[in-house]
């Protein structure tokens, strides 16, 4: 869907991103990690040539970005900022129109997209469609910076630390929503975020990069348990056994789990072998004295405390 080649972009004399290439597939999510300074969001804006690349080639769909005007180029591509960048002077309903007027859609046709959007994030239309930006909350706020951006449902969202701005426990109540969203889950995306945690529960794919460059590329397994150098495994240090918890599935340690849990009697609680083994932990804390069984093709096993962090210990010692 989307192929980086080689992308360079100097200011003045300075390299701001120096030879990064990747590629995104379809319906993949790409996550840029790393520190302020390290080339994310410039990478993230040539992309819809909000800055043009020194040197280098952008392909989305096998096409070049550059065989169009940048202007028809953006309007194909969702772009979701920090501050959510809506007209303050717009209400919710004009701000979520815009692009699509641009492309010509019917008066009843946006209106319906727009009720329809604002239906999936939460705001009730008839409640918030004629409200201005300064009369909402910022989570409200990035909501319809959200909706902005799907409005003309372009197959490409990026998004620039779409939740920097908010306080904490918006912050991770409304990436939950996110996750959930139907809308995004058929997007092919591109995410800036500093946030570790985030870019873990978000990408399908990391790119951390620092002074300009890619250090690793892969998904959150990879990084975790096959660090390509100091840098990586000192990056994720401090967050390294959440991301493990949130990252390693129950499938993952399968064969670390105790034998068939069938038995006669006795309450047990099923568990899909995709849950992540911070929500087993969560689970195991509450349930306390009943058994959490895991089931994988029609063979069940126990699942403990104790078989967890033994599959995390014997995951880290091959990394």
């Amino acid at each position: 869907m989307i192929v980086a080649r080689n992308l360079t972009r100097y200011f003045e004399q300075s390299a701001a991103v120096e030879d990064v290439s990747f590629q995104v597939e379809r319906g993949e999510t790409l996550v840029l990690l790393g520190t302020s300074g390290s080339g994310k969001t410039t990478t993230l804006r040539m992309i819809n040539r909000l800055i043009e690349p020194s040197s280098g080639e952008i392909f989305i769909d096998g096409k070049s970005a550059f065989e169009q005007p940048a202007e028809v180029l953006r309007r194909s591509i969702g772009y979701v900022l920090q501050n959510n960048g809506l007209f303050p002077h717009y209400t919710v309903a004009q701000n979520i129109a815009i692009v699509p007027q641009l492309l010509g859609w019917d008066k009843d046709l946006i209106r319906v997209r727009t009720v329809e959007l604002l239906r999936k994030l939460h705001l009730e239309p008839n409640e918030y469609s004629h409200r201005f930006p300064r009369e909402l909350s910022g989570g409200q706020q990035q909501r319809v910076g959200l909706a902005r951006a799907l409005a003309s449902d372009p197959p490409i969202l990026l998004m620039d630390e779409p939740f920097g701005a908010l306080d904490p426990v918006t912050r991770k109540s409304i990436r939950m929503e996110f996750l959930e969203l139907d809308e995004l889950k058929r997007k092919t995306i591109v995410l800036v975020t500093h946030d570790i945690e985030e870019a873990f529960e978000l990408g399908d794919k990391i790119c951390l990069m620092d002074a300009g460059k890619i250090v690793q590329i892969g998904s959150p397994a990879e990084l975790l348990f096959n660090p390509a150098n100091n840098f990586t495994r000192n990056f994720l240090g401090s967050d390294r056994l959440l991301l493990e918890m949130k990252t390693t599935r129950i499938r993952d340690i399968w064969n670390s789990l105790g034998g068939d849990a069938r038995q006669p009697g006795g309450d047990q609680h099923r568990v899909a072998t995709d849950t992540s083994l911070w929500v087993v932990m969560q689970q195991l804390m509450m349930q306390r004295q009943v058994p959490l069984v895991a089931v994988e093709n029609n063979e069940e096993k126990i699942v403990t405390l104790e078989a967890v962090f033994h599959a995390l210990k014997e995951l880290n010692q091959r990394s």
